[in-house]
């Protein structure tokens, strides 16, 4: 039997997302935040975009405590973003919220109304052709909008994916690597036209561009997320230039002073 002190506690947690908006709003008031006062849409861009990422770090990280934290972060950003937007009389934290309770009902009518999706990829295909409808994309290009606004190596990947499920794609991962293979060599040839220290060329540019992106679709094909891949050796080599660096500072030797030599024979070892 639920206690007065449990029925507390629950109001209490009801209550929270009422508390932030609450908090955000005395904030922006006159008499509040001189900083959050002055702030707009665009100007909150970086710091919802680093949050994004922080919260990311964390779940790569696999930092419950850091995760709830920067969920957190990323959350004041929405409820900042809400506040601006009931400022102006355009909507509000509820409006948010409704509309997308909404669309999450009428994407899932396989467990709001009669359609039967009894598999993940029939769910998949269903939320996309729902999405197409929705947005009048029918009779658009299939690819039409697709990852947009996304970095260029999320959006390729994001583009191959849904160019796959209409059969769009390599049937193995052997005519991938043999692809590459090919892109290679077409980097390595408008390589032999490149002088050192000049600007590539538009054709090097683009060939590598081709071979960035054939390796993206190998990535996708084996399940690999190219955005974690990447991360991954973004640490690694994070991790192995700092031993390089403790090393030569062990030798006496600053970075600006040490020879390539004596920076791979280090880096060889961290290897």
């Amino acid at each position: 039997m639920m206690t007065d002190d449990d029925m507390r506690h629950c109001l209490e947690k009801d209550r929270q997302i009422e508390r932030l908006r609450a908090i955000m709003h005395r904030l922006r008031a006159p008499g509040g935040c001189p900083w959050d006062a002055e702030q707009t849409h665009h100007s909150l861009i970086s710091n919802l975009i680093e949050e994004t990422y922080e919260t990311v770090a964390a779940i790569r990280a696999q930092d419950d405590d850091n995760l709830r934290e920067e969920l957190g972060d990323l959350l004041l950003q929405v409820v900042f973003h809400a506040e601006l937007a009931e400022e102006g009389g355009r909507f509000d934290l509820d409006d948010i919220a409704r509309g997308v309770s909404d669309k999450l009902v009428r994407r899932h009518p396989h467990v709001y109304a009669t359609s039967d999706a009894s598999s993940t990829e029939a769910v998949l295909a269903q939320w996309e052709e729902i999405k197409r409808s929705e947005k009048g994309d029918s009779e658009k290009p299939y690819l039409h909008g697709v990852g947009k606004s996304l970095p260029a190596l999320l959006r390729a990947a994001k583009l191959q994916k849904k160019a796959s499920k209409v059969g769009f794609d390599w049937p193995d991962t052997t005519g991938i690597a043999t692809k590459i293979d090919e892109e290679w060599a077409e980097v390595r040839e408008e390589l032999e036209k490149h002088v050192e220290g000049e600007p590539a060329s538009p054709e090097l540019a683009a060939e590598i561009g081709d071979l960035l992106f054939i390796v993206t679709n190998l990535a996708r094909k084996l399940k690999i997320d190219p955005e974690v891949a990447l991360e991954g050796t973004n640490g690694k080599f994070l991790d192995r230039f700092e031993q390089v660096e403790k090393g030569l500072k062990a030798q006496n030797v600053s970075l600006e002073d040490a020879t390539l030599d004596q920076m791979n024979e280090i880096w060889n070892k961290a290897k």
